[in-house]
């Protein structure tokens, strides 16, 4: 292949600060800006999206071309993709896979070298027996939950190339060069965080209910939350809690979420929605943080559990009681605390690393074009566990 360079264009609805789009950006930055892979493949990734936003601007000013508008043909014309990659939810959604679709016309199983591969990352795991889903090439599942809850409701069998897990990735060296490391962090100090989007769907009445509980036993207790909701506020003053509680703005960039986690001890997770990836506990573990967090029932999303191990990387708690107990249980035992993180720490290493992530998308990609590599791609992509194949 020599050095060529292969153009890859990324889709996605819109270009906010919410986590589809992070997910997006840390792919595409990486994918411009990691060494070379072994035979010499090289990507040059671009953005379209209807809609701007801040994540538009930081990909801009990486030098990441952005393509706004209604029309994908634009794009494609000016960048000449051999990938389009979709972030999106799963399910149909005419928007942004029409114009996709309308760029294809498939002669067969194998794409036309002039026609680009469509690469799918499916966020929650959802089946689009749409005309425009059908003309995905691979379907990339962010969990293994998320992978056997599609197995299990469609009995479709999630096998590589065509359907992969791989987790979203996240920039673990960023963040612990910014952060204490476990040892040096003081688990004791009553200072526990939230942290999501202001928004019904990511939000549950644990993430509340929990505090008399808790404030009962530490008095100076203080609770950081990023993306609360107007009802937040006026359960905190119902219960004169407001010496507990402080609201934070947004976080706009990785410094900004670098600086909110370390000045905590615990990350309080809490969604009655669950988790299909979790990508606030993957970035809270690669801080060293262990984490508490609640399952959700029957066939929810319920990724939460599987970035966070019960009494391994943090706790599992179910109700407002148990939840309180189990923070003043780290709390009151920095060891164990430490102990939690510091496997959280490794296991965000292990697995969610961006560098990581990366390469195996970029495997994934070669594989899809016909591109020889010198792994095994579908076997690599099935070991992609957070386990001791993680980084095989």
């Amino acid at each position: 292949m020599g050095h060529s360079r292969i153009p890859v264009l990324h889709a996605v609805k819109s270009l906010g600060l919410g986590g589809t789009e992070k997910v997006m950006q840390i792919l595409v930055q990486t994918l411009a800006s990691v060494p070379r892979p072994p035979d010499d493949v090289q990507f040059a990734p671009a953005v379209w999206s209807p809609r701007d936003g801040e994540r538009g601007e930081q990909l801009r000013e990486s030098g990441i071309p952005v393509f706004i508008g209604d029309d994908i043909a634009a794009a494609v014309r000016n960048h000449r993709p051999a990938v389009i990659h979709v972030h999106r939810a799963g399910w149909p959604e005419p928007e942004l896979m029409r114009p996709v679709q309308a760029l294809r016309r498939r002669t067969g199983r194998r794409p036309c070298a002039l026609l680009p591969v469509v690469v799918e990352t499916n966020v929650f795991g959802r089946l689009d027996d749409s005309p425009s889903g059908r003309d995905v090439d691979s379907t990339i599942f962010v969990s293994h939950f998320c992978a056997a809850r599609f197995e299990h409701l469609h009995g479709i069998p999630v096998q590589p190339p065509r359907r992969v897990v791989l987790y979203n990735p996240v920039d673990t060296d960023f963040l612990a060069a910014r952060t204490r490391p476990p040892h040096q962090r003081d688990y004791s100090r009553p200072v526990i965080g939230r942290l999501a989007r202001a928004d019904k769907g990511k939000w549950s009445q644990l993430a509340l209910s929990f505090l008399p509980h808790l404030v009962q036993d530490f008095p100076d207790l203080q609770y950081r939350i990023v993306g609360a909701l107007d009802e937040a506020a006026e359960y905190v003053r119902r219960h004169g809690l407001e010496n507990n509680v402080m609201f934070c703005p947004p976080l706009r960039d990785e410094s900004s979420l670098a600086e909110f986690l370390d000045g905590l001890s615990v990350l309080a997770h809490a969604n009655d929605a669950g988790e299909s990836f979790g990508l606030a506990i993957a970035e809270a573990m690669a801080c060293g943080l262990p984490v508490v967090t609640h399952p959700c029932d029957g066939w929810r999303d319920n990724a939460q559990t599987e970035l966070v191990e019960h009494n391994i990387t943090g706790l599992v708690a179910q109700t407002p009681q148990e939840y309180a107990q189990a923070l003043a249980f780290l709390l009151r035992n920095p060891d164990e605390a430490r102990r939690m993180g510091t496997a959280a720490q490794q296991k965000a290493v292990r697995c969610f690393d961006r560098l990581h992530i990366t390469s195996r998308l970029a495997a994934l990609y070669c594989h899809l074009l016909g591109i020889e590599r010198s792994e095994n791609m579908p076997e690599a992509l099935q070991h992609n566990r957070c386990g001791a194949h993680c980084r095989d």
